[in-house]
């Protein structure tokens, strides 16, 4: 079930194709397609060969994010930047991004759904998003029926607050790819495999869409 690929940029090679003919399609068959992006190192190499694509009809596509610290739009930790910078450039400049800070916007992203691609890292705590372990209200982010729910700072790094794609919304989707890199993190995820309770673990667990786990060694 997992990919493996020699090196990072193989995979983002790889990854860029694959999220490139799953837009392509929806825009054939529905008019428009809608991307989760995701913060993180592995998917910058992707947004970069995505934004050179000339095979997407970028005005017709929304992005949007899988999580989002509770940062100004111009902080490094801020997720919105790094798509912004990296993705929506080049021929994917026309690309539309709906944010998820300071307030998203529930009905826009309920229009979205399905998703048509999620792009999602994943931590060394099996956290996906923003779903990490040690959230008191983390079983609400994993099956509540609200699209987004608020992460108290204190989790993750940077430790700031948060806002989240809940685990039935980022599933909502046609196609799931996750990204991943090093020797820990294959192995988190051949824990989750297994039958470990972890946030990825009900990700890689779920049959409601199609997913496919990228991983290199390098890195990580």
């Amino acid at each position: 079930m997992i990919e493996t690929y020699p090196d990072a940029n193989t995979l983002a090679d790889v990854a860029a194709l694959a999220i490139e003919a799953e837009l392509a399609a929806a825009l054939r068959t529905h008019g428009r397609a809608s991307l989760v992006a995701t913060g993180g190192r592995s998917p910058g190499p992707v947004f970069d060969r995505l934004a050179a694509s000339g095979d997407v009809d970028w005005g017709r596509v929304v992005v949007t994010l899988s999580d989002e610290r509770c940062v100004e739009p111009t902080d490094l930790a801020s997720n919105a930047k790094l798509v912004r910078e990296r993705l929506l450039s080049g021929k994917a400049a026309k690309a539309h991004l709906l944010p998820l800070w300071p307030a998203p916007d529930p009905a826009a992203l309920a229009a979205l759904q399905p998703f048509d691609v999620v792009m999602l890292g994943m931590g060394e705590d099996g956290h996906i998003a923003s779903l990490i372990p040690g959230d008191p209200g983390l079983e609400a982010g994993m099956t509540g029926s609200d699209l987004t729910r608020p992460v108290p700072a204190g989790l993750g790094k940077p430790p700031v607050a948060r806002i989240t794609l809940t685990l039935p919304a980022l599933m909502n989707a046609r196609a799931i790819f996750l990204l991943i890199a090093g020797e820990v993190k294959r192995g988190v995820v051949e824990r989750a495999l297994a039958g470990e309770d972890l946030p990825v673990g009900r990700l890689v667990s779920q049959s409601k869409a199609q997913l496919r786990i990228f991983w290199t060694p390098d890195g990580g």
